[in-house]
């Protein structure tokens, strides 16, 4: 049964980073949202600044930067009729496994089978990870994490979704909610409805929804799946300081 994202948000003052992938209800678009929130001044000094093909995390104020170490990556870029987009710096290890036709069919998979979870004990947050085909909008999510906070046993889950369903989509976390330590996601990924066919109302549903203290960036891009091309949003709670 999907279930209404935004709703589940609103009720939710911490699933840290998050990915949606979908299709818009007329069918016409993928959809690519993907957001960062933070609960320590460092992981809050963010923005998301847009680069070829994607984005990256910067910091908003570099003069503030405490730790770059798991903060500061390209988060989406885009191979050939690829868009990727994942929490971390495994974009970058994924990218390379597609641009070399490495493992054809199966980059993705490969990619991340040479990953493991974050190292920031004891939370071991995941990384999550998706791929989306511009042309035909399937796509595929991947998390990697903890047994329960073992950090003995990484756990690597792939989720295909190679025939979208027009006016839904997929949702994975790096939580499930607020704790100490944080519990990672569990389960398959959560299908929820996609009911805006404007993608700028879409992710502005999605942004309002996020929680106010912690939400920090917002990116969403709308593929036309006639075309292939994409037109991409980014929505910053903080302003960059101007070098």
């Amino acid at each position: 049964m999907k279930k209404n994202l935004n709703k589940f948000l609103a009720g939710n003052d911490y699933p840290g980073r998050g990915i949606v992938l979908g299709q818009s209800p007329d069918g016409e678009k993928a959809y690519v949202a993907y957001w960062i929130m933070g609960r320590s001044s460092n992981s809050r000094n963010r923005v998301f600044e847009p680069i070829p093909g994607g984005i990256r995390t910067v910091a908003a104020d570099p003069a503030k930067l405490e730790d770059p170490h798991l903060i500061i990556y390209n988060a989406v870029l885009t191979l050939h009729d690829t868009t990727v987009v994942t929490n971390g710096d495994q974009t970058d290890t994924i990218a390379q496994f597609i641009s070399g036709n490495l493992f054809p069919g199966y980059s993705f998979e490969a990619a991340l089978a040479t990953r493991t979870y974050e190292d920031d004990a004891p939370n071991f947050t995941p990384r999550i990870s998706g791929v989306v085909n511009n042309r035909t909008g399937a796509y595929k999510l991947s998390i990697l994490k903890s047994c329960e906070g073992n950090a003995a046993s990484v756990q690597r889950q792939t989720f295909d979704y190679p025939q979208p369903v027009a006016g839904e989509g997929h949702f994975i976390s790096t939580y499930q909610k607020n704790g100490s330590p944080i519990p990672s996601f569990a389960g398959e990924p959560m299908r929820v409805a996609i009911d805006e066919n404007d993608p700028d109302k879409f992710a502005y549903k999605l942004w309002d929804s996020l929680n106010d203290d912690n939400k920090v960036s917002l990116f969403v891009r709308s593929i036309s799946l006639a075309t292939g091309t994409y037109e991409d949003m980014i929505l910053n709670k903080y302003t960059a300081v101007e070098g």
